[in-house]
């Protein structure tokens, strides 16, 4: 699906990559090493110290009924590398009175601004999070909340190592940190949105007594899958690292204590650490050690940290890529929310009032499950394990995902496309098609489609896949791209789950990456590219036995019906869907 890139992913034109990447890192160290100082002037609100906790009536940044401190503790790997900790307790905790802690880590807790220098006219602790402390009433329910700066960001010290062993490292730190302090009970659960979520599934992945409830909405589940697919780059490989590199520079507050702003200058000092974040990303090899140790699908075998979690199925961001193979590793309690939504969080509303995501109650049930697992408490409400919204709008639940879905495979007969790039050089066109017969009822296709090809020639290949109505409607609902070589390739698509309506068919496209296709980095091979014969591996429900739950229509998937919606001829059956 083509990409709007707004936060991990940025528009880029199809260029070399050697190039993209030496003016990256230009880019990035200028940014980062400009300035050390926001221009913001210093206001007459109070700063935390370790010792001297400040209130909202102190500081307005402070979320009403909090106390805020600022803590220091080394990383676990023994690197010097030093963390920084904003920590938020009820405001009047009694001296020896112990909460449960919220943890959540990661780069975008800077007191000048998550992303850039924001408009502050004093230090205090970041507001990311302040929807998730207002609405699920966190102090009054006696929770702390600690947001901890990974290395290279805020007031921590290191070089920024984007899921690797040093930020692994940070978020082991910060878990048993949490769990030793004196007014903690010893239970931590970790909280987060896209970055900080996927440090939450590190946490889970790092097996750590103290970690006893990871909530994750919109992670990333294996980062080398959504940085390069199958081999074919994406421009996340300039514009991720690029961003990072800024987000690590930026000038902290003149009214941030001198330790603060130090350890906010360690770039100054070490320029290597960007230059070291922009080459990571440019690590061609899924074999390599560098992804290997951030392989976070494969690194969640045998983990069994109850997990409560969102995940977009139509996401331009973090794609739904690995997540079946996570949660497949992963052996502990499981709850989620799975729909045609965006880049957004669960409390998350658009503009006329609607939930982002169709559904109401995100911070009752995150703080339900907070309560089961970090306090004992029986939730009062029984909530399903998932909640899934299919392109229809209707929400269902079910106790596991993708559930009692018919895995089959199909044949699709062979073809051939000249991988110009959607240059146009192959007079029959730079893909072809196979079409199903139409379906007699209601077919649902979930879980994670898989192909397998035998072709000749090298290249790069996309496969879609769409929903065709009898008329020829029809919307593209899942698609990926690798290279290929002479002999077998197979590789997973996104996983979906999308429901085609009786009489509707599954047409699958077959051929070289056009420009339009959105932010891979293609380089067409110019091969005439013929394959032989293809399987198509799907598994499919049977939207009969589906057992309704709350929830309304996904605003996002209006939005997404019309980018994606187009005509296409009417071929000739070529396969039946499983289960038809």
């Amino acid at each position: 699906m083509t990409s709007k890139r707004y936060f991990w992913k940025g528009p880029m034109k199809h260029s070399r990559i050697a190039a993209a990447a030496s003016a990256a890192i230009v880019v990035a160290m200028t940014a980062a090493l400009a300035g050390s100082t926001a221009s913001a002037a210093p206001g007459p609100a109070a700063v935390a110290t370790a010792d001297d906790p400040v209130t909202h009536a102190e500081n307005e940044h402070v979320p009403e009924g909090g106390a805020w401190t600022q803590q220091y503790f080394p990383s676990s790997d023994g690197s010097k590398t030093e963390l920084h900790a904003d920590v938020l307790l009820p405001e009047g905790l009694p001296e020896g009175q112990k909460v449960p802690v919220i943890l959540s880590a990661g780069p975008y807790f800077g007191h000048s601004g998550q992303e850039d220098v924001e408009d502050r006219k004093h230090t205090g602790p970041s507001d990311r999070f302040t929807d998730f402390i207002d609405g699920a009433h966190l102090f009054d329910r006696g929770y702390a909340f600690v947001m901890v700066d990974v290395r290279g960001f805020g007031g921590s010290t290191g070089c920024l190592d984007f899921t690797g062993p040093g930020e692994q490292a940070d978020v082991k730190a910060a878990i048993n940190w949490a769990a030793n302090q004196p007014w903690s009970t010893g239970s931590v659960g970790m909280y987060g949105k896209s970055y900080d979520a996927i440090t939450g599934l590190m946490g889970n992945n790092l097996k750590q007594d103290a970690l006893k409830a990871v909530v994750a909405q919109e992670p990333m589940w294996d980062p080398y899958r959504n940085i390069r697919s199958n081999g074919v780059p994406r421009s996340t490989i300039v514009n991720v690292s690029n961003t990072y590199n800024k987000i690590a520079g930026l000038p902290q507050l003149p009214d941030d204590d001198a330790r603060y702003r130090a350890n906010a200058e360690y770039e100054k000092a070490h320029p290597e650490c960007l230059v070291q974040n922009m080459l990571g990303y440019q690590t061609a090899s899924p074999d390599s050690r560098y992804w290997k140790d951030r392989d976070l699908a494969e690194h969640a075998k045998g983990t069994d940290t109850p997990l409560l979690f969102t995940q977009g199925l139509l996401e331009w961001n973090v794609e739904p890529e690995a997540i079946q193979e996570y949660l497949d590793n992963h052996q502990g309690p499981e709850r989620g929310w799975l729909g045609p939504w965006d880049h957004v969080r669960g409390n998350d509303r658009v503009a006329d009032g609607r939930p982002a995501m169709g559904r109401d109650g995100w911070f009752d049930e995150t703080m339900s499950f907070y309560d089961q697992y970090l306090k004992g408490t029986t939730p009062p409400v029984r909530y399903p394990a998932y909640a899934v919204q299919d392109n229809t709008g209707a929400w269902r639940e079910q106790d596991t995902w993708p559930g009692a879905a018919q895995p089959g495979t199909v044949a699709l007969p062979g073809g051939s496309y000249v991988d110009d790039g959607g240059a146009g050089t192959n007079p029959a066109g730079g893909s072809f098609f196979r079409w199903s017969e139409p379906v007699k009822k209601p077919a649902r296709i979930t879980a994670t489609p898989r192909i397998s090809l035998d072709a000749k020639g090298y290249g790069n290949v996309m496969t879609k896949l769409y929903d065709v109505a009898p008329d020829g409607t029809a919307v593209l609902f899942d698609e990926q791209v690798s290279t290929l070589k002479p002999g077998k390739t197979a590789f997973d698509l996104k996983s979906t789950d999308w429901t085609l309506a009786a009489g509707h068919s599954l047409a699958v496209e077959i051929g070289t990456i056009p420009p339009a296709a959105g932010d891979w980095i293609d380089t067409p091979s110019g091969e005439r590219i013929t394959v032989s014969g293809a399987q198509l591996r799907l598994a499919v429900g049977n939207p009969a036995d589906d057992k309704p739950t709350a929830g309304n229509r996904a605003p996002y998937l209006d939005t997404y019906l019309t980018a994606y919606t187009s005509k296409l001829p009417i071929g000739s059956p070529a396969f039946t869907v499983p289960g038809q």
